[in-house]
């Protein structure tokens, strides 16, 4: 034991040594942070839609232009409410025209600062605020308006971050419908514009002749967004065609919702938020990182030992240690290794769900650092991470040894590799169903274990389970361990070609202490 533990502690100190040992550690915190910023970032660097509208129906344009003031002014008059709150109500949050009324819009709700902004753009009272409030409102009404429609498009994203004018900019065409046609597909093809819409003559009557042109199909946002825009008052023109009231419109078409609840572990309902929904798929993103660390660390011990037998350090080695001794020092000193890099990841994961979510202005109400803390989570993850790295360690220390070169190694490999891309084909599956038969029956295939087990943490699995797959793992591992051994004692001083899987499964079946001849 005591040489194994010298061997163990040779090889943590010759890998803490290198560089590749800290790049292992600072390689995730610099992945994790960047993607979760450089998403964000392309997103808010994301440049304007330019397009244009040929209106055929001579009224439609009209009507969605108004719905886009209304809805981007609302969100002005949100914003404000919210930084008041926030007590950030300097002139660089809150705009100076809004400060007189910014307490006022801090105590509406949001229907009824969509009231407040189609009654500014109205001209009209506000409908559904107390009589106080509505005169408050009332009295700056028009100094809101000018203020908005004078903003330049360069300040709308201080005050009103997120809003049509900043994502999307209309260009007015001039001409008629047929000209305007033609000029404005050049200025798509020449990139002038992102696309441009034609307006049927009567949509209301139905969308034919209604188009959309654009080089860019696969960016659907604008489509979508105008799209939704131009159906919504084309539905208010039916309704009044029909002399249907909106009120009984929209309830007549109000879905059935039923409101997801959980159970206690009394038994007893709870309210579902959005951490538990969150909570339901992170062991997804657990997966990858216990699949991320296995492999990294398996292959670290892959490439460790065939350096060393072709650098015939491992020769050295022998002289003072037997073959077990030295392979069970190898798989001791890599899985220290291996700890303090998923230890150092672990830590670098707790800190960036804790502070990098606020930095990008993600919502409060969605706490990601207590997923990095849930000890169900952070438990199942160094169990399974342990059990799954000394299983396939068992299995690629023995492919170590018997060959010379990294190439050998790699022809090797297929069937290892195969083995650990199935449970990522598998993760949706078993996320969406977690005590499933496909989740029950891989659990119990010793090489999928860990990815398997890990990703029906949100589940969970019964105590049984946790139970009887440690205890298949277990054995898994000291059989894996045991065949190791024999290949290892044989194939560490070997040279030459590298021996065939055949050749391989007759030194497993050889009995102790016999060295099985090569076949020629």
């Amino acid at each position: 034991m005591r040489r194994i533990l010298l061997m163990a502690q040779r090889e943590f100190t010759e890998n803490a040594r290198t560089k590749s040992f800290w790049i292992g550690i600072l390689l995730f915190p610099v992945m994790l942070g960047l993607f979760m910023i450089v998403p964000e970032l392309l997103e808010r660097t994301k440049s304007a839609r330019r397009y244009a509208v040929v209106d055929q129906s001579g009224w439609l344009l009209e009507a969605v232009e108004e719905q886009i003031t209304i809805t981007d002014l609302a969100g002005a008059l949100r914003t404000a409410a919210a930084r008041h709150r926030e007590g950030k109500t300097d002139t660089t949050a809150i705009a100076p025209v809004l400060q007189p009324i910014a307490g006022v819009l801090a105590g509406l709700s949001d229907p009824e600062l969509a009231a407040v902004a189609t009654a500014i753009v109205h001209e009209a009272l506000p409908a559904g605020l107390p009589d106080s409030l509505a005169a408050d409102v009332t009295h700056h009404r028009a100094a809101v308006w000018r203020w908005w429609n004078t903003l330049p498009a360069s300040s709308v994203k201080g005050f009103a971050p997120g809003s049509s004018r900043e994502r999307y900019v209309r260009v007015t065409p001039s001409g008629t419908a047929a000209a305007n046609q033609d000029s404005l597909g050049r200025m798509v093809g020449d990139g002038a514009l992102f696309a441009y819409f034609v307006i049927a003559a009567d949509p209301v009557t139905g969308d034919a002749g209604s188009r959309y042109v654009s080089k860019n199909l696969t960016d659907s946002d604008l489509r979508e967004w105008f799209g939704n825009l131009a159906s919504t008052q084309v539905q208010v023109r039916r309704m009044a065609q029909e002399a249907i009231d909106p009120a009984v419109a929209r309830w007549i078409q109000t879905p059935v919702r039923f409101e997801p609840r959980k159970l206690s572990g009394e038994g007893k309902e709870e309210t579902v938020n959005a951490n538990d929904r969150l909570r339901q798929w992170a062991p997804v993103v657990f997966v990858y990182l216990l699949w991320i660390s296995i492999f990294t660390v398996t292959q670290m011990l892959l490439t460790n030992t065939i350096e060393e037998k072709s650098n015939r350090i491992i020769e050295v080695l022998l002289s003072s240690v037997s073959p077990v001794e030295l392979m069970a020092g190898k798989i001791a000193g890599i899985a220290a290794t291996g700890l303090t890099i998923v230890g150092s990841w672990m830590l670098f994961f707790v800190l960036g769900t804790r502070y990098l979510p606020g930095l990008l202005g993600a919502g409060p109400n969605v706490d990601l650092s207590g997923l990095a803390n849930d000890p169900v989570y952070i438990g199942s993850f160094l169990m399974y991470f342990l059990l799954g790295y000394l299983l396939f360690a068992a299995l690629l220390v023995g492919i170590g040894s018997v060959c010379t070169t990294l190439k050998e190694a790699q022809n090797l490999m297929g069937p290892v590799t195969i083995i650990l891309i199935v449970p990522l084909l598998a993760m949706i599956p078993i996320g969406k169903d977690p005590n499933g038969t496909l989740a029950q029956v891989m659990s119990f295939i010793p090489p999928f274990t860990p990815f398997v087990m890990m990703n029906r943490a949100a589940g969970p699995p019964t105590g049984m389970e946790y139970l009887l797959t440690a205890v298949l793992l277990i054995v898994s591992i000291v059989a894996a361990l045991w065949a190791a051994a024999k290949v290892f004692r044989i194939g560490i001083l070997l040279t030459g070609k590298a021996p065939n899987v055949r050749e391989i499964l007759r030194w497993i079946r050889a009995p102790v202490g016999l060295v099985p001849q090569r076949r020629q």
